[in-house]
């Protein structure tokens, strides 16, 4: 079976062909550079952008694949959650696609998508594991028994751990998006040159806010005190010892949710699934817990049409299809 997936729930404009659970393209669009100046996702910028995008990306997703419209069986787009103007474009386009053709159409759920993105280098996982999805937007730890059976151990209860990098980075007078630069940063700073402090909440929920006001207070701070000293404002060493903070607040959440659960399986997905500290942590803990751990490539860390297509594509194949009534929603738990 031939699937077409399609990816539009923020900026990254996205479009992919599987072939049962083999991935034959995988293309995505970013719109890094649009949003650049204004330090953030614009949503009726990024909406514009999906239009103009989407069509030329689906077509190279296509020829990519060495298939045409004509043989794909199946059509699944993201419709929740995201940016409802973004998410417009995708849902109105695999409609017309799968209504055109004639074909079955399915929703799929971007978190669950991104939950899933493993399976696709490993597909041997199985189940049950825990699952961190860390991105943006989410920021979430869940039980996976088994596809479409998550539980939800806990989440964040202010920003996602992906908001906090780009509002640190933005006190820091950094470039958007701020996780990759706050990270190749954090390589060249001492991670114990500031004390910033590991919030612990009761059970496995996460806060980042007062992190967040730590690091601007240390700047403010500084700056305050800053009359000509030399060496100047320690850029590295704070990106270091913020990243520190959130690794560990990630990680020691994961492995008490490992514990809990007794499982011996770790999936970590999202957009700060690529973060090189989390990854090297999360592999020293794993090690030490004598507990498996699979880490998707980067290319299916950040939104990516592949995931979405396999997820669609294993829902199609347990009988469940989507109407052509269904409309994208901003906000829906997993």
């Amino acid at each position: 079976m031939l699937t077409l997936g399609i990816e539009t729930s923020c900026d990254e404009t996205a479009a992919a062909v599987l072939r049962d659970a083999a991935v034959l393209s995988n293309i995505v669009s970013s719109q890094i550079e649009v949003h650049k100046k204004y330090g953030g996702v614009v949503p009726e910028l990024a909406s514009r952008e999906h239009l103009r995008n989407l069509m030329p990306v689906v077509r190279e997703a296509l020829a990519a694949a060495s298939v045409g419209l004509a043989d794909i069986d199946l059509v699944a787009v993201t419709y929740a959650p995201g940016l409802i103007g973004a998410l417009l474009v995708g849902v109105s386009a695999a409609k017309a696609i799968a209504y055109a053709r004639d074909i079955p159409f399915i929703g799929v759920h971007h978190g669950e998508a991104h939950i899933l993105a493993a399976h696709l280098e490993y597909p041997d996982i199985g189940y049950p594991y825990v699952a961190l999805l860390v991105s943006g937007g989410h920021t979430a730890l869940y039980h996976v028994k088994g596809l479409g059976d998550y539980r939800l151990l806990g989440q964040t209860r202010d920003d996602a751990a992906g908001e906090a990098y780009d509002k640190v980075a933005k006190l820091l007078d950094l470039e958007y998006p701020g996780g990759p630069v706050l990270d190749r940063l954090a390589r060249e700073g001492n991670p114990g040159s500031v004390k910033f402090p590991r919030v612990q909440l009761e059970g496995f929920d996460f806060s980042f806010s007062g992190l967040k006001t730590a690091v601007r207070n240390h700047v403010a701070l500084f700056k305050s005190r800053d009359q000509g000293l030399t060496p100047p404002f320690p850029v590295s060493n704070v990106a270091a010892s913020f990243q520190a903070a959130v690794v560990d607040m990630l990680v020691e959440r994961t492995m008490k949710a490992v514990a809990d659960t007794g499982v011996d399986r770790i999936v970590i997905a999202g957009g700060v699934a690529a973060n090189s500290s989390l990854r090297s942590k999360m592999r020293e803990r794993a090690e030490e817990r004598k507990v498996r751990l699979y880490l998707p490539g980067m290319g299916l860390c950040i939104d990516n049409a592949a995931m979405v297509a396999l997820a669609g594509y294993l829902h199609f194949e347990r009988g469940e299809r989507s109407g052509l009534d269904l409309n994208p929603r901003p906000t829906m738990p997993l």
